[in-house]
C-alpha cells in the first residue's frame, strides 16, 4: 500500500520538511502522484530514506551524502575526516565540561576568563575584561604566569580602585598609585617578560607586527593629569616601550621599568 508524505514521515521518524528538503537536494526521488495529485511513496522510497538518515545521523554532510550512500572511492576518505572532526568536537565539550565544573567548584561567574575561576574573587570587572583580552594575545606560559600574579597579590587594590569616588582627594589617589605601582614593580621583576612580551605574543596585529600595546577595559584610575598620568611608556622612542605608571617614591628600584618621578 502507498503511503503519504506525512505517513513516510512517521515512518522514518522524520518530517514532512525534511523529506521535502531532500527531494530538493535531490538525496530522494520524487515518487508518482496519484490521479488527484498526491504523492504516494513506496517500500523503496522508505529505504533510501532511512538510508539516508542514517549517514545524517553519523554526521555526514547532506552535500556528501550522495557520494557516500554510492559507496565511492571518497567514502572511506569523508568517514576519516568525520571521525577526525567528530573527536576535536568531543574534546571541546570534555574541555566545556572541565571549566564548567571548576566555575561551579570554585562559585565563579559564568564568564570568568579561562582557567582563573579559582581567583575569580579577587578580579575586578577591569582585571575580568584584561584578562579576557590577554586570552586572545599571549601564549599559555605567559596566562599562568599572569594566574600566579593574581594569586600573589594579596593587597586589595583593584577593589580599592573600582571603589575610588570621582572627588577623592590628591593624598588619596596618591597613595594608591603607589599602593599599584608597588605590586606592578614586583610583578616587573619577578616576570621579567612583561618589559618585553613579544616572546609570549601569539596575535600578530597587521599580520606581521606584534601586538604590544592593549587598551585597557573598564573604569580608568581617575588621577589628575595635571600631575599625574596614570600610564606612561617609559621610552616613547622605543620599539617594545614597557608602559608604567608614574609617581614618586624613591624605595622603587631602579632598572625596573617604573619611572619614578610625576609628569611636569
Amino acid at each position: 500500500m502507498p503511503w503519504s508524505t506525512r505517513q513516510l514521515a512517521d515512518l522514518a521518524d522524520t518530517t514532512v520538511n525534511t523529506i521535502r528538503h531532500y527531494h530538493h537536494l535531490g538525496l530522494l526521488d520524487e515518487p508518482e502522484r496519484r490521479h488527484n495529485g498526491y504523492k504516494q511513496y513506496e517500500v523503496r522510497h522508505l529505504v533510501s530514506l532511512l538510508r539516508i538518515r542514517r549517514l545524517a545521523e553519523l554526521g555526514v554532510p547532506l552535500s556528501q551524502i550522495g557520494d557516500v550512500s554510492a559507496d565511492t572511492d571518497s567514502t572511506p576518505g569523508v568517514l576519516r575526516n568525520l571521525d577526525a572532526e567528530l573527536q576535536r568536537r568531543i574534546e571541546r565539550l570534555k574541555k566545556a565540561r572541565t571549566d564548567i565544573a571548576a566555575i561551579l567548584r570554585a562559585r565563579a561567574p559564568a564568564d570568568v576568563p579561562a582557567g582563573f575561576e579559582s581567583v575569580a574573587s579577587r578580579l575586578s570587572e577591569a582585571d575580568s575584561s584584561m584578562i579576557h583580552i590577554y586570552g586572545q594575545l599571549y601564549d599559555q606560559n605567559a596566562l599562568a604566569d599572569v594566574q600566579k600574579m593574581v594569586e600573589a597579590d594579596t593587597d586589595d587594590v583593584s577593589a580599592d580602585i573600582d571603589r575610588l569616588p570621582a572627588d577623592a582627594d590628591e593624598e588619596t589617589r596618591k597613595l594608591l598609585v603607589e599602593r599599584l605601582a608597588r605590586i606592578l614593580t614586583q610583578n616587573l621583576i619577578d616576570y621579567p617578560w612583561i618589559s618585553d612580551p613579544a616572546s609570549h605574543l601569539d596575535f600578530l596585529l597587521g599580520g606581521d607586527r606584534p601586538a604590544q600595546t592593549i587598551v585597557a577595559a573598564g573604569k580608568p584610575l581617575p588621577l589628575e593629569r595635571s600631575t599625574y598620568e596614570s600610564w606612561t611608556p617609559l621610552d616613547e622612542n622605543a620599539e617594545h616601550a614597557t608602559e608604567a605608571p608614574l609617581f614618586t617614591d624613591p624605595t622603587i628600584p631602579a632598572g625596573t621599568g617604573v619611572v619614578r618621578e610625576p609628569r611636569n
